[in-house]
C-alpha cells in the first residue's frame, strides 16, 4: 500500500511539473542575447552603466600598472647612478641623470631638491637657508608626485564601492517585474516570472564582476603608492643629510 501511494505521488508530481513548464511556452532563453531581450529598459540602462564602469576601471588598472612598472624600473636604475655622482660631488651630473628618468618617482623628487640647491650658486659657503629651501622643494615635489601616483585610484574606489549597489538596483527592479508578471498572469508557469528573475540575476552578477576586480586592484595600487611614499621620504631625508654634510665642509 505504501508503494502504491509513493507511485501515485510520483505520477502527480511529474504531471504538475509538466504543466508548470508547459505554461512557460518555451519563450524564455537564458543565453546572453535572450537575457538581454527579456530585460526592460531600466535594467538595460543599468547594465550599460556597469559596462561603462568596467571599461573605465580596466583603463585605470592598465594605466596604473604600466606607470608603476616603469617607475620601479627607472628608479632602480636611477638610484645607484645619482648616488655615485653625488658622492663624487658632481651635482650637475646627478641632475642630468635624474632628468633622463622621466617616469621615476624618486628622480622627480631628487631633481627638485638638487635644482633648488644649485639655484643658490656653487660659490661660497652653503647656508642654512639654502638647505631649508631645498628641503621645502623636496616636500613640494613629494606632494606633487604623490598626487600623480594616485591618479585614477579615487574613481577605482568609487566603482568598487558603488557597482554592487547599482547591480542591486537592477535586482530590485527585476524582482518587481517578476511580481507584476505573477499578479497579471492567470497561470502558474515559470515563464511568467523567468524574465524578471533573469534581470535580477544578471544585474547582480554583473555588478559583482565589476566591483571585485576594482576593489582588489585599488587595494593593491594603494599599497604600492604607500611603498613609493616611503621611498620618496627616505630619498628626501638622505638628500637633506647630504646637503647638511656639504654645508659643514
Amino acid at each position: 500500500m505504501i508503494l502504491a501511494h509513493l507511485t501515485t505521488a510520483a505520477h502527480t508530481s511529474a504531471a504538475s511539473l509538466a504543466m508548470f513548464f508547459q505554461d512557460s511556452g518555451g519563450q524564455v532563453s537564458f543565453s546572453l542575447t535572450g537575457l538581454w531581450n527579456n530585460m526592460s529598459w531600466i535594467p538595460k540602462t543599468i547594465v550599460i552603466i556597469l559596462f561603462i564602469m568596467s571599461i573605465w576601471s580596466l583603463a585605470v588598472m592598465i594605466d596604473r600598472a604600466l606607470y608603476f612598472s616603469a617607475a620601479c624600473k627607472q628608479s632602480r636604475e636611477f638610484a645607484p647612478k645619482v648616488a655615485g655622482a653625488l658622492k663624487e660631488g658632481r651635482l650637475d651630473e646627478a641632475i642630468k641623470v635624474a632628468d633622463r628618468s622621466k617616469k621615476s618617482h624618486l628622480a622627480e623628487v631628487v631633481t627638485a631638491g638638487l635644482t633648488e640647491f644649485r639655484s643658490f650658486g656653487s660659490g661660497g659657503a652653503i647656508t642654512e637657508e639654502q638647505v631649508e629651501s631645498s628641503k621645502r622643494a623636496l616636500e613640494r615635489s613629494e606632494a606633487i608626485v604623490h598626487a600623480k601616483l594616485k591618479k585614477g585610484l579615487g574613481g577605482l574606489a568609487t566603482i568598487g564601492s558603488t557597482a554592487p549597489f547599482i547591480g542591486l538596483l537592477g535586482t530590485v527592479i527585476g524582482i518587481l517585474n517578476a511580481f507584476q508578471s505573477i499578479a497579471a498572469s492567470k497561470t502558474s508557469g515559470i515563464g511568467q516570472v523567468a524574465g524578471g528573475i533573469s534581470e535580477a540575476l544578471v544585474t547582480t552578477a554583473f555588478g559583482l564582476l565589476v566591483a571585485i576586480p576594482a576593489v582588489m586592484c585599488f587595494n593593491y595600487f594603494t599599497n604600492k603608492v604607500e611603498a613609493f611614499d616611503v621611498e620618496m621620504d627616505n630619498s628626501s631625508s638622505e638628500l637633506v643629510d647630504y646637503f647638511i654634510k656639504q654645508s659643514h665642509r
